[in-house]
């Protein structure tokens, strides 16, 4: 299947589900509903989400391990969807581990990520 016909049928929570599921990680339909949830994202509409933001944002190293999970993978689209939410889901992970240490040590809480409504970051 190519991963673009893939992600338009990710629309579809039923058939997302299953995508998620036959991916062979068990986990990784809850653990992308889980990251999607704060979102109001279903885990579906997370996957897709997750493809576009590694588009965006992943770096070098990144897409160099996606091109070694494509060559070690037997279904192309299935290994760039699977290493996409995994990175996506380490990201957000990532990002909130940063905004409650910064919270902690009486900053915005915001994780740079612009939830502080504009206001200065750090302590007031």
């Amino acid at each position: 299947m190519l991963l673009g016909t893939l992600l338009k049928q990710l629309q579809d929570d039923r058939f997302a589900a299953e995508i998620l599921f036959g991916l062979g990680d068990i986990t990784l339909s809850r653990r992308a509903g889980e990251a999607g949830a704060p979102y109001g994202e279903s885990a579906g509409a997370y996957a897709a989400s997750a493809c576009a933001r590694f588009s965006a944002d992943a770096s070098d190293e990144d897409w160099l391990a996606l091109m070694t999970a494509l060559e070690k993978g037997a279904d192309p689209a299935a290994t760039c969807l699977r290493t996409m939410v995994d990175w996506s889901i380490r990201q957000d992970a990532e990002e909130a581990a940063e905004g409650a240490q910064a919270a902690a040590e009486g900053g915005c809480g915001c994780g740079g990520a612009g939830g502080c409504g504009g206001r200065a970051h750090g302590p007031a």
